[in-house]
């Protein structure tokens, strides 16, 4: 059988930033090419980034894209790097006259194949998906073509991220016109409860293909998305081969043994039933026929999956890492208060920017207890961050002798006072103000607007407040652990009595978080069931939860929309976040009654 080494260039590309991904595909090329690699596949939209969203429908963008793609493929063979193919994602547009309904200028979600100095074949994205965090009927056209060249004696398909995940279309084709490898560039984000998703779905496609299938993932924070790369190679009977590893970039080698393509099939091109209601365009074409000289393959490579808990804790960092440095930060900053939210945030900062980067600042009141400030200065001893303390009772003080304010209003003006300070900070300096809310405050409206919500990234924001405590007591036990690629923290870098303690945010006598909650465990259970999972009220019930609990969160949650929207974005890890995911109107009179 007639052998072939592939990379995937599991890569973090910026959006929008046309001539540094082009730079990035031109070095990453050349790696595979010192490599030995006969062809090399990057992710979806690699050249302009993913997603894009509303940049699609500027002319100028698609221009820009289409440019750089024929400027690439070019620079390429001026680079010596023109004999190795490549498979690179892009924007293009379909040229479809424009009409009702369709998006402006018909852009596509384009791959093309570079060989020689040119785009040799270009396809796109034949299932457009619309749900969750994605809007894609809003910005593309359908593509209906699908490409199949032979490279030293094997049929290439190629296929784009949502053609695997839906029935029929390109993989339809596949089967039927037939090949021997199928590519897919892709840019699947990372959320929990995925499990092994890609890997089965993969091994499904490779089966229903009846090819081998190289499956090519972006890596690297996108705003609220993290792309956690976790490439893969399987046979044509479903069989992992090779797999990259989560949260970095890599450049996947692998070498197969693969199907000679038949020689009654000849260059051209011809429709084929997607068994989908629509008709796909199959195009063939060779670029070398002849099989490669027998050499002795390299082992392949297949990386562990990362347990939960390591799995979420790298997405939080890679997303904070990710913002910072595409956003043009050189510092973050954030309220410590010696509590275990403000503490898991100011980690994962100090994992994602080093703790010379990260900034705390104590904020005492006249509420604050003891402990409070004494475990935010042990946290900031252990870490090495940079702190300042700013007692706020006199600020609050001169507040109060201009207003009269009571109860909830009078708590409310001591975040308030915080979140000034913060920000104000932020405009001297240029930080990047850090918010410490996790989900389930924000889910149930616990929270200040322009208080504790002021800010512009939210770390864990997504993050159950039964996890935040998961996640530290897995980070403290993370130190000195032989291959620790975070912080090397000399020792754990969460003081044991921020973990313990119960939860408070000290804005009156004696507060505790369960004067206005109930318990997190049994709240957290609830809040995945009606945020994550869209149960109603009767499904909620029969799931087990206290029917008048249940009618008090649904209140609870529903009230504070106002806040949420108002919020930072933050990492999404969670099957439905508050943010791209779910989206409810404001003004809405729907209550959830017993019978709903």
């Amino acid at each position: 059988m007639p052998q072939l080494r592939i990379a995937l260039a599991q890569t973090n590309p910026v959006v929008g930033d046309l001539s540094a991904n082009a730079d990035a595909l031109i070095g990453w090329t050349r790696r595979a090419a010192d490599r030995g690699a006969h062809l090399v596949v990057f992710t979806e939209m690699f050249l302009t980034g993913y997603p894009v969203e509303d940049l699609v429908l500027r002319t100028s963008f698609v221009d820009a894209s289409i440019a750089t793609l024929d400027a690439v493929a070019a620079r390429l063979a001026e680079e010596g790097l023109g004999e190795v193919p490549v498979v690179v994602g892009y924007v293009d547009r379909s040229g479809m006259a424009p009409r009702a309904g369709q998006p402006k200028g018909a852009p596509l979600d384009a791959a093309a194949l570079l060989h020689r100095g040119r785009v040799v074949t270009r396809t796109a994205k034949h299932h457009l998906p619309n749900y969750g965090v994605f809007d894609e009927y809003r910005y593309f056209v359908r593509g209906d073509r699908l490409p199949i060249f032979r490279l030293h004696g094997v049929d290439v398909a190629i296929a784009v991220c949502e053609d695997l995940w839906q029935d029929g279309g390109p993989v339809s084709a596949v089967a039927q016109a037939g090949a021997g490898l199928l590519v897919v560039p892709n840019a699947s984000p990372y959320e929990r409860e995925k499990d092994d998703v890609r890997l089965e779905l993969c091994a499904d496609r490779a089966r229903e293909a009846g090819c081998a299938l190289a499956y090519a993932n972006q890596v690297g924070g996108q705003d609220e998305l993290i792309f956690d790369g976790d490439s893969i190679v399987v046979g044509a009977g479903g069989e992992l081969i090779a797999r990259a590893g989560q949260f970095r970039e890599e450049l996947l080698v692998t070498d197969l043994e693969l199907p000679a393509a038949d020689p009654a099939a000849r260059p051209g091109s011809f429709p084929v039933d997607a068994r989908d209601g629509t008709t796909i365009t199959v195009e063939r074409l060779e670029i070398s026929a002849d099989p490669l000289p027998v050499y002795t393959p390299e082992p392949p490579v297949v990386a562990p999956r990362l347990d939960d808990l390591e799995e979420v804790y790298s997405a939080l960092v890679l997303g904070v890492r990710d913002y910072f440095a595409k956003n043009g930060f050189r510092s973050v900053i954030l309220g410590l208060s010696g509590g275990i939210d403000s503490a898991l945030t100011a980690t994962i900062a100090a994992d994602a920017v080093g703790p010379d980067r990260v900034h705390v600042v104590l904020m005492p009141s006249r509420h604050s207890s003891d402990h409070s400030v004494g475990d935010a200065r042990d946290l900031v001893e252990r870490q090495g961050s940079h702190a300042r303390l700013v007692p706020i009772e006199g600020i609050v003080d001169a507040f109060e002798k201009e207003i009269d304010l009571h109860g909830l209003a009078a708590e409310n003006l001591q975040a308030r006072v915080r979140g000034m300070l913060l920000m104000s900070l932020s405009n001297e300096h240029g930080h990047l103000v850090l918010t410490t809310g996790n989900k389930s405050e924000l889910a149930t409206g616990y929270s200040t607007l322009y208080g504790d919500s002021a800010g512009g990234f939210a770390p864990i924001k997504d993050v159950l407040k039964t996890m935040v405590w998961e996640l530290s007591r897995w980070r403290n036990a993370q130190t000195g652990r032989e291959g620790d690629l975070l912080h090397p923290f000399a020792v754990p870098p969460i003081p044991e009595s921020s973990i313990t303690k119960e939860p408070s945010a000290e804005l009156r006598p004696g507060q505790r978080d369960t004067d206005s909650l109930p318990p997190y465990d049994v709240l957290d259970r609830l809040l995945a069931d009606y945020v994550e999972h869209d149960m109603g009220k009767k499904e909620l019930v029969a799931a087990g939860h206290d029917p008048e609990l249940v009618a008090r969160v649904i209140r609870l949650v529903d009230l504070a929309e106002y806040k949420r929207r108002q919020y930072p974005p933050g990492p999404k890890i969670t099957p439905k976040n508050f943010g791209r995911d779910r989206r409810l109107p404001i003004t809405n009179r729907w209550r959830e009654t017993p019978a709903t």
